[in-house]
């Protein structure tokens, strides 16, 4: 059984927003999963909840992460956010890219 962690979509019509889970790679997008490890909301690129524990037990006993899966949590370790005793994390997105032009836009 080839183990599989990627993004399983649970958003709205034009509202991305996916899990991250630790699947058989055979089943469908959307199907039965393993584990849930994490969620994602990419409409403002940001990691809503992450297991990092999760994540690296799957990995240790051969689970192979998609792309979009991998550069999520390399994203997630690189914010230095995943050191320590970390079960479950919250994770604060800094400032969005609209307010910051918004902010931009008052100083000129």
């Amino acid at each position: 059984m080839p183990v599989r962690i990627r993004l399983s979509r649970i958003g709205k019509k034009k509202v991305p927003f996916y899990r991250i889970i630790a699947v058989d790679g055979r089943k469908k997008r959307d199907g039965k999963f393993l584990q849930d490890l994490g969620t994602y909301d990419a409409l403002n690129s940001r990691l809503i909840q992450f297991d990092q524990e999760g994540v690296d037990k799957w990995i240790s006993v051969g689970a192979q992460p998609s792309e979009s899966a991998l550069k999520i949590i390399k994203r997630f370790k690189r914010d230095g956010i995943a050191s320590g005793p970390v079960r479950k994390a919250i994770v604060e997105q800094p400032q969005l890219v609209a307010e910051e032009n918004i902010e931009k836009a008052d100083k000129q």
